[in-house]
């Protein structure tokens, strides 16, 4: 399979395209102000704490506080901007899940006992990594167990662990990294060896090593002097985190179309993988470069609710504000055989495709996918099965159940930062986000009632009724009856005025003399 990154940079926005045989697999996206800041280092004052949910509210300096949970505070008596807490690692600044998998995950001892007033109180100051960027209305969750992410390897100066990815297979190899890196350690840092690592030698491995402390190094001593809050580090942009963490063992080579972008990588390549320089494509094609590779409009299909699939089926894709239900339906698919059979097919390609979609539109948390009922049970496990596996290219954590007794399938997925709908969309100004609208013949009978009600107030001869033209076109056909009614009851002529740049719910009564 040929993989690509199509990156577009433009004044103020970088759009980052994974292809897969020049099929849209993954969008990223950076615009203006509104960056993705998982991965950045902040020295933070906690604003206040909540005993009740076990967390608190801290300030890293954005609009929106930040939140940590108990578990994600930790303490290492050497180091003076940390409190008290063990627990289950997590991987703080959103990488990939496989980085940290395998047989040696991160694990430490858990300690439930310890409440969030124990280790934190307001105006305390610390030493914290996003590791979810703000969603909507949520602000960014933060840790204060820091990773710092290099090309083969991922820095933890919090803990003292040496993992694998779990991505390399090859026990030999798993273990010939591993002793390497713990034979130049010169510290209780922690490190986990990235899939990228596979096959390289120490002198790359010592080196990156020894950057990833340094970077460390300057970072604490940032925190030595900084006033709470302030940025203390900045993860890289889109643009070089897409190089960094798909280039080689995700994608073949790059596109750019811009010479700032295009500089930026290559010298970035320079100091990290020097081979690879020759992936790197500047874009010269005189149309965009997102239209050249057909991605423009993918990138806007991955919006809409309905996708349908070759056979005539379809699913809906239904986001709500704590998880996704995603629905298949048959559509205009009849089968050849039997009902069952066609069933069956729906499903297995719905599988398929909505693993694609999920990875494409970056869904996270739950996800509860109803597929159509089948009879039987070696068809649901078939369906199964496959869902999971078109769910192995996906580089975040999934958790698949299988069917329930209501033959619905509930997973969850791991997101650090927006959907593509949430980065490219707002709330609807007509239906505030509902996704309704009144219905015109609900709008026509609230106006009629409306008359009513101010018909005592009334006392000209006329009533005029200004509305939506769509509304007016109704009360001049077939709800014209709602008008007749009026008239005859109250006595006057209504008179219905099409204003167009009305809301189509909008109308104002007025009377004339």
């Amino acid at each position: 399979m040929s993989k690509e990154l199509v990156i577009n940079a433009a004044k103020a926005e970088t759009r980052v395209a994974l292809l897969e045989d020049g099929v849209l697999a993954e969008f990223f996206m950076e615009r203006g102000n509104h960056m993705n800041i998982s991965g950045n280092i902040y020295k933070a004052r906690v604003m206040r704490v909540l005993p009740g949910m076990q967390a608190a509210f801290v300030d890293i300096g954005l609009d929106q506080a930040a939140f940590i949970y108990v578990t994600d505070v930790i303490s290492e008596p050497a180091k003076e901007y940390v409190n008290i807490f063990n627990e289950t690692a997590e991987n703080g600044n959103g990488l990939a899940e496989e980085e940290a998998g395998g047989g040696d995950d991160l694990v430490m001892d858990d300690d439930l006992s310890v409440s969030i007033e124990d280790v934190l109180s307001e105006g305390q100051e610390l030493l914290v990594q996003v590791a979810k960027s703000p969603i909507g209305s949520k602000g960014a969750r933060i840790t204060t167990r820091i990773s710092l992410p290099g090309r083969f390897l991922v820095l933890m100066p919090t803990v003292d662990h040496v993992g694998v990815s779990k991505r390399i297979v090859d026990d030999r190899e798993r273990q010939r990294l591993k002793d390497l890196v713990l034979s130049f350690r010169e510290n209780s840092f922690g490190f986990i060896i990235r899939t990228a690592a596979e096959g390289i030698g120490r002198e790359k491995l010592e080196k990156e090593m020894k950057l990833l402390v340094s970077l460390w190094e300057k970072i604490k001593e940032r925190y030595a002097s900084a006033s709470p809050p302030s940025l203390l580090h900045r993860d890289m942009t889109v643009s070089l985190r897409a190089v960094r963490d798909y280039l080689t063992h995700e994608a073949d080579r790059v596109v750019v179309d811009s010479d700032y972008v295009y500089d930026e990588i290559i010298s970035f390549l320079d100091e990290t993988m020097p081979a690879m320089k020759s992936s790197v494509e500047r874009y010269r094609g005189g149309e965009p470069i997102f239209d050249a590779y057909n991605i423009e409009g993918d990138v806007f299909r991955a919006l809409k609710k309905k996708v349908w699939l070759k056979s005539g089926g379809y699913i809906v894709i239904e986001p709500t504000e704590a998880l996704v239900v995603i629905d298949v339906n048959t559509g205009g698919y009849v089968g050849k055989h039997n009902f069952e059979e066609t069933v069956f097919k729906t499903n297995l390609e719905a599988a398929r495709e909505i693993a694609y979609q999920i990875r494409l539109r970056n869904l996270g948390g739950i996800i509860i996918i109803d597929f159509i009922d089948m009879a039987r049970k070696a068809n649901r496990e078939k369906v199964f099965n496959a869902l999971k596996e078109f769910l192995a290219k996906d580089k975040n954590r999934t958790t698949v159940y299988p069917f329930s007794e209501l033959g619905l399938i509930q997973m969850t997925r791991k997101r650090t930062r927006n959907s593509v709908a949430r980065m490219l969309c707002e709330p609807c100004f007509y239906c505030n986000g509902d996704g309704y609208l009144l219905s015109r013949q609900t709008i026509c009978f609230n106006i009629y009632r409306e008359i009513l009600r101010e018909s005592h107030d009334l006392s000209g001869k006329k009533v005029t009724v200004k509305v939506h033209p769509d509304i007016a076109s109704m009360l001049h056909g077939e709800e014209n009856r709602l008008v007749t009614d009026l008239e005859n009851e109250l006595g006057r002529q209504i008179v219905i005025y099409p204003v167009s740049r009305f809301h189509i719910e909008q109308f104002e009564i007025e009377e004339t003399m």
